[in-house]
């Protein structure tokens, strides 16, 4: 397993890159940021300076999309960032949520997430693409085209994943529910002739190392709520007992009452009240190392190959260290 942490772009960028540093120096691979840039600052500005300030670990959004992002600027922000760094780009998509909502667009539809997919790998990998009818190509791209991970939760996303991206991310750590979804996604690349064990699988969710477990869910009961929104359109395309998915991902949405983006990401979201105690213990990871590390095993005996964390509360550089020394190991070694 692979691990990369998540961070906000919330000045100042120094303490931004300093996270990144620390999260490289306890073993991480990855350091993604959310990417929403009227609530936070413009990542791809920061992640030159991680990734001049680091020596291995690659970058890129947690989720971007093709409604704020053109795909044009995607391919060709990630392909100058690979030819000054060398390839340490990774590309999180997905149908958008705060970033459009806070502007009051809407999110993007799959088929033209799935067009913005296939158009940036084409132009950061130096191919050839075709936009509304004309042929365009970065002529100084070289490529190979950064990894693609595609941010899904219904069954109709989940396909679409595992038929043209390269990777999932499930931003929930329930291991039932990843289990559902890992199914869903290999079926759908086997169908499509593709190496259903080649797709990266990354689920995406707070950590909190620590023995305080009351505390810890009242700084992670923010991610019940953000997956809430979700999870909302997917009742409201569904149903909540529809079969459709698991009753474990409709149910946690019970008592939502609407949401307000001015408190997303971030601890002692009033919009999350409604998450019980049982979600935040499903959904996120919390307690002592060691059930950090039963969890993640438990998650990558599921076909988990990657672990996201996000380090919204108040003890960051006390669970990255944590990690570095007693989790990431432990799941290397297995």
């Amino acid at each position: 397993m692979e691990f990369g942490v998540v961070l906000q772009t919330d000045p100042p960028v120094r303490r931004t890159v300093e996270l990144a540093r620390a999260a490289e120096a306890h073993g991480f691979h990855h350091v993604f940021t959310f990417d929403s840039v009227v609530l936070w600052q413009e990542p791809f500005v920061i992640y030159p300076q991680i990734l001049a300030a680091t020596s291995r670990v690659a970058v890129g959004p947690m989720v971007t999309n093709p409604m704020t992002r053109d795909p044009t600027v995607t391919a060709s922000s990630l392909a100058t960032l690979d030819e000054a760094f060398g390839p340490r780009t990774v590309l999180g998509i997905g149908r958008g949520d705060s970033a459009v909502r806070v502007t009051g667009a809407r999110p993007a539809s799959l088929a033209e997430v799935e067009e913005a997919i296939v158009v940036i790998r084409q132009l950061a990998g130096g191919d050839a693409a075709t936009i509304r009818g004309h042929r365009v190509r970065l002529q100084w791209a070289k490529g190979p085209a950064p990894p693609i991970w595609m941010a899904a939760y219904g069954p109709r996303a989940l396909a679409l994943a595992g038929r043209v991206a390269d990777g999932l991310i499930l931003q929930l750590a329930d291991p039932d529910i990843c289990g559902w979804a890992i199914e869903m996604v290999r079926a759908a690349a086997r169908a499509a002739g593709r190496d259903p064990h080649a797709l990266a699988i990354c689920v995406a969710a707070p950590a909190y190392v620590g023995e305080d477990l009351a505390h810890q869910r009242e700084h992670l009961r923010w991610f019940g709520g953000m997956v809430g929104n979700h999870v909302a359109e997917i009742v409201r395309r569904y149903g909540a007992d529809s079969g459709a998915v698991p009753h474990a991902l409709t149910a946690s949405i019970e008592g939502r009452r609407g949401y307000d983006y001015a408190h997303h990401g971030r601890s002692g979201n009033p919009s999350s009240a409604f998450v019980p105690d049982q979600v935040v213990d499903r959904f996120c990871i919390l307690g002592p190392p060691a059930a950090h590390v039963e969890k993640l095993h438990d998650l990558a005996a599921r076909g988990v190959t990657n672990f996201a964390l996000y380090l919204m509360h108040d003890r960051q550089l006390e669970t990255l260290e944590a990690y570095g020394r007693a989790v990431v190991p432990a799941l290397q070694d297995r």
